[in-house]
């Protein structure tokens, strides 16, 4: 299941969203991705999620398998759109 959603932090993808980010999805038993460009991050991972440094107003794509997919991509997209 995937997801593509627009950053509309005016800070972008800073420090605590991330953490955010990498709280929630670490909620979920399920494999969860960010793709940004030709980058591909986990998003239970704040270092690689970090390091992709997303501006504002850029879309990403998040990709989650598993028996809670769905709910994990809601929860995520919240925070990040």
């Amino acid at each position: 299941m995937e997801k593509e959603i627009t950053i509309k932090s005016t800070t972008g993808l800073h420090a605590s969203l991330a953490a955010k980010v990498v709280q929630t999805a670490s909620k979920y038993s399920v494999e969860i991705e960010l793709h940004y460009g030709e980058k591909i991050v986990d998003l239970k991972s704040i270092l690689a999620l970090m390091s992709l440094a997303v501006p504002q107003g850029q879309n990403v794509k998040i990709v989650a398998r598993g028996s809670r997919a769905e709910e994990a991509i809601k929860d995520v997209s919240s925070i990040l759109g």
